[in-house]
């Protein structure tokens, strides 16, 4: 896939969108209510401790990938094109993202670990499960990338792992998010996700709706892993993806700032949620979406 205009709505979304993953990386990386938190009321927390601390380089990681991804983005905006000097940049990107979910292994453990108290469901459910799994699968699939990704090289591996790692990352995605809404219920019952129309929207979007994204995005996966050219893909399909996750993370904004309100859940998902920037997606899922491909790219399928 080609874009021969100079500024067109796709390279204008992702301008948009990797704009928003810089700025929002760059307020957690220099909101600082966090230090501290593991010895609130005088109670030193071992744990809250050691996660933090092994989640600061992941952060910076990612908050230096974020401002590359921004000045990479630019580069092709103004040179109309892919070139070898994008790739490293993206190669770097990548790596950095990786590193970011790489330090996410501690609280992936600390999660799954049974306390003084016994076993906690809870925790498991928002912590645990959710960050031993995207911290493994994730990194594993984007350094795959990282190797198979250049210029020069043929783009069926890339394309592959590629899509893999959009696999993982919408499960990651409906892991975390499902496990703070599964929280809710055990700590209020199921009684107040039906106490107001949107709180029942945003939850069966999470349990479902993600779900069924997820496993949509691994049957386009599946059926795209032969594809040997990018502009082969469905890039619709894809589009439509992006859209519907980015479309999801807008809603349970919007909700807040139009009905008002706060709770865990909102709680998690504005105050403690690094993934709030998708939301800015749709601006780069909509051209794809309606994408046509051009008669030379058409010949070329």
């Amino acid at each position: 896939m080609t874009e021969n205009k100079t500024v067109s709505p796709l390279k204008v979304g992702l301008l948009i969108v990797v704009a928003s993953y810089f700025l929002f990386t760059l307020h957690a990386m220099f909101t600082l209510q966090w230090l501290g938190e593991w010895n609130i009321g005088g109670h030193f927390n071992f744990g809250v401790f050691i996660t933090d601390i092994a989640a600061l380089p992941g952060l910076m990681a990612r908050f230096i990938g974020s401002l590359i991804a921004f000045g990479a983005v630019v580069l092709v905006i103004k040179k109309g094109q892919l070139q070898s000097s994008t790739y490293k940049l993206l190669k770097i990107v990548l790596v950095l993202e990786a590193l970011y979910w790489l330090s996410l292994v501690p609280s992936g453990i600390w999660g799954i670990l049974p306390s003084a108290r016994g076993f906690n469901l809870s925790f498991l459910l928002s912590t645990g499960l959710p960050c031993l799994v995207a911290s493994i699968t994730i990194p594993v699939s984007l350094f795959a990338l990282v190797r198979n990704l250049g210029l020069n090289k043929p783009q069926k591996a890339a394309i592959k792992w590629s899509l893999i790692a959009g696999i993982f990352y919408v499960l990651a995605f409906w892991l975390n998010n499902s496990g703070m809404w599964l929280v809710m219920v055990i700590q209020k019952g199921f009684g107040y996700v039906l106490s107001t129309p949107q709180y029942l929207v945003s939850f069966s979007a999470t349990l479902v709706g993600l779900l069924a994204l997820t496993i949509y995005t691994a049957y386009l996966t599946k059926k795209s892993m032969g594809i040997e050219q990018v502009q082969n893909l469905r890039i619709g399909s894809i589009g439509a993806i992006l859209t519907a996750l980015g479309v999801y993370y807008l809603w349970n904004y919007l909700t807040w700032i139009f009905f008002g309100g706060w709770n865990q859940w909102y709680a998690w998902i504005l105050g403690h949620n690094l993934d709030l920037w998708l939301l800015s997606l749709p601006l780069v899922g909509l051209p794809l979406l309606f994408y046509k491909k051009s008669v030379k790219e058409t010949s070329k399928s």
